[in-house]
């Protein structure tokens, strides 16, 4: 089974947690990025290996009215 890696599922978290402090829910990121709701879904899912690309954070960024920077952990994540 493929799944994320600590650091992967740290910014999902990170992105889900500024997403839903803005009352935005999976179908808006799903039109700014101009991609499926499943997608979503499976990006923010433990289980699935999808993952927002670089351009896809710097969209949401952009969207969100902050840095791309407030979705990478600010330490190092140890897989273990």
């Amino acid at each position: 089974m493929n799944t994320k890696s600590k650091f992967e599922l740290e910014i999902v978290r990170k992105v889900r947690t500024i997403r839903k402090e803005k009352n935005k829910g999976q179908t808006y990121i799903a039109t700014v990025l101009k991609v499926s709701d499943g997608y979503i879904g499976q990006i923010e899912g433990e289980r699935w290996p999808a993952m927002y690309t670089y351009d896809q954070l710097n969209k949401i960024a952009i969207d969100f009215g902050c840095s791309p920077q407030d979705f990478i952990p600010n330490e190092s994540v140890r897989e273990n």
